[in-house]
């Protein structure tokens, strides 16, 4: 098996999984799979699973993960290979002529990445390809297998694909309606520390907050107080959050009566614990806002100066209650026309 496995992936890959899994165990079940029913019915007792096909091939990834799960105990191992988008476009040669690889990028994205999730379309998209060569970022890889219940413990790329070693540390999610479309409800917290849906246009990768708090442990807090080497953001996410476009359907959720137009913003409970406790408190007696303090007082958008800002806010609309958050509103407006103000 150690002689074919070499000659299968490569002495180098073999060397950085076998630091992870024993390869060459009994207890070790390797397998060239694309089917959910191998998983099932050909794995007996072991403690580790490495599936050397690409998942681009498996029709429902997230059953096979969720098998795959069921089959290991915590702590156990699970490999497994993807090619990823950004990998595609280096193995494809029409991604190397000029004119022609912005035509075929923008069919591969509407007939692999639109296609599936439209009823009706889906059913002509799986005929054609039968599940086959789909479009994943490393971004959605991730999230994917993290969703059911693996923590990821490292990743790597040998050529065309990229390995992953994670181990099972949870039950799966099942989550059987995934977030793809262009609106986004991200769970964060309100007034009274009531969780609420906030609204925003989509500017991550598919499955992207399953890898919140490996982001964070991976990487820590950027600047700007949002996790810093995010390769979730998508490109014309990127355009999206730069002039808070992606925050335009937070109207939503002033309209419910959950947020308003100006106000501290609205965080996750994960980030909620990484501020100040006195900070902590003081930010649930209100509800969160579409236009955080820092853009009216024309701050810097270091997680030091927006905490800052908010606390000025905060002292400010305790003091005045009807007042601050029109005069905050008309400063915000002032400074993002006159001062060019951006989101951080």
């Amino acid at each position: 098996m150690k002689n074919v496995l070499i000659k299968k992936l490569g002495s180098t890959t073999f060397d950085r999984i076998n630091a992870f899994v024993d390869l060459d165990s009994k207890d070790t079940f390797v397998v060239d799979t694309t089917s959910v029913f191998n998983i099932e019915n050909h794995v007996d007792y072991c403690n580790s699973i490495v599936n050397i096909a690409r998942i681009n091939n498996i029709r429902f990834i997230n059953k096979f993960f969720e098998k795959v799960n069921a089959k290991l105990n915590y702590g156990d191992t699970f490999v497994f290979c993807v090619e990823t988008f950004s990998a595609r476009r280096n193995r494809k040669k029409v991604y190397k002529i000029p004119f022609l690889r912005k035509l075929y990028a923008a069919f591969e994205f509407v007939f692999l990445r639109i296609f599936p999730k439209v009823k009706g379309l889906k059913t002509l998209y799986f005929i054609v390809t039968r599940g086959r060569n789909r479009i994943l970022s490393k971004a959605e890889a991730l999230g994917r297998v993290s969703s059911c219940g693996f923590e990821i413990r490292d990743y790597f790329r040998s050529d065309s694909v990229m390995f992953v070693i994670a181990s099972k540390v949870k039950e799966p999610a099942f989550d059987m309606s995934p977030s793809y479309g262009p609106l986004y409800a991200m769970p964060r917290l309100g007034k009274n520390g009531k969780m609420i849906k906030v609204y925003k246009f989509r500017t991550m990768h598919p499955y992207a907050e399953y890898l919140q708090e490996y982001m964070i442990k991976m990487h820590g807090y950027a600047d700007t107080g949002k996790p810093a080497n995010d390769f979730r953001v998508t490109p014309w996410g990127k355009f999206l959050r730069k002039y808070w476009l992606d925050e335009l359907p937070q109207l939503i959720n002033v309209l419910k009566g959950e947020m308003k137009l100006v106000g501290v913003r609205p965080i996750s409970k994960s980030y909620s614990n990484d501020i100040p406790l006195d900070l902590q408190k003081n930010r649930v007696q209100f509800k969160p806002g579409c236009i955080p303090p820092y853009v009216s007082l024309d701050r810097k958008g270091s997680v030091e100066s927006v905490l800052q800002a908010e606390r000025e806010y905060l002292q400010e609309k305790v003091s005045n209650p009807y007042t601050t958050d029109s005069k905050y509103f008309f400063s915000a407006i002032f400074n993002i026309i006159f001062k060019n103000k951006r989101s951080a």
